[in-house]
Formats: C-alpha cells, structure tokens, sequence
C-alpha cells in the first residue's frame, strides 16, 4: 500500500506535474528520467528489469544477461590525435567526390548540420562519426605515433630531465 500511495505523490521530473497513474522511465538527453504521460513523448521509453517481476515456474532467462558497467577512462579510447586542420581534408575529400554537405549527411546517416560544423572546425568529430567519414571519403583525420616516428627519421635520443638528474646522482 506504501508503494502505491507513493507512486500516486510523484512528481515529473520533467515539467514538476504531479504523475497520475503510474510514473514512465525514459531516456532524454542521455538521463533517465521518471516522468508522466505527456512527458513520455519527449524521450525513449526505458524499460527497468527491476519493476518486471519474473513469471511464476519461470526460469531465469540466460541469455539475456545486463552488461556490467566500467569505468572508461576517456584516454583509453584515443587512438591519436586529430589532425588540425581536418576540415579542410574533410570539405576537400567531398568536394572531389562530388557530394553536397546535404548528400554525405545522408550517405554518413548523420545531420547535414554535424558536417557543417565539423568542416567549418567548430567540431571536433566523435570517433565514430570520424570513421564514418574515412571510410565514406577515403581520407585519413589521425595522426597516430607510428606515422610521426616514421616520418623523423632515426630518431636521436635526448637526455630527459630524469636522465640529467640520475647521472648527476652517479657522479656524486
């Protein structure tokens, strides 16, 4: 009775109405949101395995296990760096192909507006869309470190602070 007298008193988390009925959990912007029936349409209905209770004499469905969340460190996901000037290759690659901003967002699957930005350089692409957009303009937007290493040459090592200090210790 508890449970219900307190679904009853809720209130959205969206406009600050009081929910009538039961409350719906959807996705707006990335937050899971507790909000009423009107409200709904301004999200992706959430579905909470919590609140489904399993059918009597069922088994405990295998297969379809929640995916544990880790911790991603944003630095884990970096490849190299983009290169600077990006746009240009970017607007360069699809002049040559011949395709309109409008013709590679619908190509890419993306909005013509992402693309704008990103070759005016007011973006930097996420990882996916940067791949889409190498693969779709055969272009690379990476510098990674094997490129830059290859391209100084042999390589002359220079003595670090660290190296200046420990042999400074030695000769004491």
């Amino acid at each position: 009775m508890s449970i219900k007298m307190f679904a009853t008193s809720m209130q959205c988390e969206l406009c600050g109405a009081k929910i009538v009925g039961p409350p719906k959990t959807v996705r707006v912007e990335g937050a899971e949101l507790m909000v009423c029936a009107s409200c709904a349409r301004y999200g992706t209905e959430v579905q909470s395995p919590a609140r489904s209770s399993p059918r009597a004499g069922a088994a405990p469905r295998a297969g379809r296990t929640v995916p544990a969340r880790r911790s991603r460190d944003v630095f884990d996901l970096i490849e190299g760096e983009i290169v600077e000037d990006y746009g240009e290759r970017i607007r360069d690659a699809r002049m040559e192909k011949g395709l309109s901003q409008k013709d590679l967002a619908m190509q890419l699957k993306e909005k013509e507006l992402l693309i704008k930005k990103i070759e005016k350089g007011d973006l930097i692409p996420e990882d996916e869309v940067r791949r889409k957009l190498e693969k779709a303009l055969d272009i690379r937007l990476i510098d990674s470190p094997s490129e830059e290493e290859g391209k100084r040459g042999g390589g002359k090592v220079v003595p670090t602070l660290g190296d200046v200090i420990s042999i400074k210790k030695v000769h004491k």
